[in-house]
């Protein structure tokens, strides 16, 4: 889920820029340094959207920047469990589909995905079911659920986030659309 929280950090500002330490610059240096980080606190860092207040530098002897407290807005990603969550295929493999879902990306295993067998179509990136023909493929939109979080703080793309599409409601988006306008649909028998 992404939110927009309230945080305080540390920044270094280098000597080249001390003659004009602006609320401008400490952006710039927070979201060089920030954006894209991993917290386990707050989740992903996306953007830094403000910066409210710029306290008053400190000098730490042998380093050659001086460190200002500051106080900023930030719009972060912190998938949490069982949130339900809509994303995109990005990439398919012999064992499931890679979904982005924000800045990172869930694995939706091929056990996840469907009660029917999917076979891992190479030639065309996709898993496939001989049952339904129902296929599942880069690019296509799908809503899961997010049932295992592992975030790693330190290489955030190594994070893994497990997701599944087998509960009623989650799927590939274009399914239920078909499976609502089936249950919609009178039967021929009057029923």
């Amino acid at each position: 889920m992404y939110k927009r929280v309230r945080l305080r950090d540390t920044v270094e500002v280098p000597p080249e820029d001390l003659a004009d330490v602006s609320p401008g610059l400490v952006k710039r240096l927070l979201q060089d340094e920030l954006e894209g980080r991993m917290d386990e606190e707050v989740g992903s860092v996306v953007s830094i959207t403000e910066v409210h207040e710029v306290g008053d530098g400190a000098v730490i002897p042998n380093r050659p920047g001086v460190y200002y407290e500051v106080e900023f807005d930030a719009l972060t990603f912190d998938p949490q469990m069982q949130e339900v969550i809509d994303g995109e295929v990005v990439e398919v493999v012999n064992f499931g589909a890679f979904v982005g879902i924000g800045p990172v990306d869930g694995l939706l295993h091929v056990s996840q995905i469907s009660d029917e067998y999917l076979a891992f179509d190479e030639e065309n990136q996709r898993l496939a079911s001989r049952e339904s023909n129902r296929a599942l493929g880069v690019g296509d939109a799908v809503r899961a659920r997010i049932v295992t979080k592992s975030i790693d703080e330190r290489n955030p793309r190594d994070s893994k986030i497990g997701l599944t599409a087998k509960q009623v409601g989650l799927g590939r988006l274009s399914w239920l659309r078909e499976d609502r306008e089936e249950s919609e649909t009178p039967s021929a028998t009057g029923d």
